[in-house]
């Protein structure tokens, strides 16, 4: 276990924003992490995965906790059903690699969402089609409160878009992932419901995981940023779900793209509704709107500061009320 102090989370955040913390711990098991003198740490307490959620508002004046807990169990019993126990600290892409390099089928369509597996679980990561919750058997924590180790099944969690029990006000803070339970298969399940994603098979239907993941990755790089070169945080807004009036009222003729949900609500892609507001390519200062994906948000020169992409937030959140009524949600978590 490591314990530093006054340390730098330049590099543990995405957006490369220069940052820091009066205290770090980095631990390699849950009995180091039991076994932390919790009272003593300055307060307040963060757990952060790779910090590619996040914005740091500035420096942050308590303890910055992340996991390197790294093992991969596989629980084979020879049937289609594989379950896959991960501890927090893995990348979360390195998991989907080797699931799809085993012919596991599940994660696929999750592939390159940066981030570590504990991070996931809280977060409900999801694209193209699939969330991390479809995969998701339980969710074992460490309880701050009681301090003791705690079980949830993938029920209690309580996930929904882009949400979870972790996230909810009464509980957020209090828990804290130390691993996770995934159940893959080995039978061919491809989910192709996403338009782009079956465009980028050519028509072809996928007999390997790995198919699918070479089109989502192909997908990615179409439209994302590389991380390796510019800072940002992924999908800066959620997505909108609106009623059916409301989408009426926002294309009357139903040509702007839009997903029907079960209960009659609709949701609108936030992209579409940033693009139409002419914000492709919109800058403060250091921050900018990605061109390839408005939905996105870059730190362009390294240079960006977090009022920078505060500015920039609110004026797409301004633009988009006054030109559809809708208030776009931020999925990147201030601090």
């Amino acid at each position: 276990m490591r314990i530093q102090f006054k340390y730098d989370l330049g590099s543990q955040n995405t957006f490369r924003l220069k940052v820091s913390c009066e205290c770090f711990v980095e631990y390699d098991t849950l009995k180091e992490l039991e076994g932390l003198n919790f009272d003593a740490l300055p307060k307040p307490i963060l757990h952060i995965g790779e910090g590619s959620n996040l914005l740091f508002r500035g420096d942050f004046p308590g303890t910055v906790l992340h996991s390197n807990i790294e093992y991969i169990k596989y629980v084979d019993i020879g049937l289609d059903e594989v379950p896959v126990m991960l501890g927090s600290g893995v990348t979360f892409d390195s998991f989907v690699a080797e699931a799809c390099r085993h012919g596991l089928w599940g994660a696929e369509n999750l592939s390159m969402i940066p981030g570590e597996v504990g991070a996931a679980a809280v977060q409900n990561i999801g694209a193209y089609g699939v969330e991390v919750a479809d995969i998701i058997s339980g969710v074992v924590c460490y309880d701050l409160k009681e301090r003791k180790k705690v079980k949830f099944s993938r029920q209690e969690c309580r996930y929904g878009y882009r949400s979870s029990i972790f996230k909810q006000p009464e509980f957020k803070g209090r828990y804290i992932v130390t691993s996770v339970l995934f159940r893959l298969s080995r039978k061919p399940a491809p989910n192709l419901g996403y338009k782009g994603l079956e465009e980028a098979l050519g028509g072809v239907v996928p007999t390997t995981p790995t198919q699918v993941r070479e089109a989502v990755i192909a997908l990615r790089d179409s439209k994302l940023p590389d991380p390796c070169k510019i800072g940002s945080a992924g999908s800066f807004f959620k997505n909108p779900v609106v009623s059916a009036e409301q989408f009426a009222r926002i294309s009357p003729d139903a040509s702007a793209p839009h997903y029907r949900l079960p209960d009659g609500t609709v949701k609108v892609p936030a992209a579409w509704m940033i693009d139409s507001c002419g914000l492709k390519g919109r800058s403060v200062g250091g921050a900018r709107v990605w061109e390839k994906q408005p939905l996105v948000i870059v730190n362009s020169d390294g240079r960006a500061t977090a009022e920078d992409i505060l500015s920039l937030e609110k004026q797409i959140i301004d633009s988009v009320w006054e030109r559809f009524g809708v208030t776009l949600e931020p999925e990147v978590e201030h601090i």
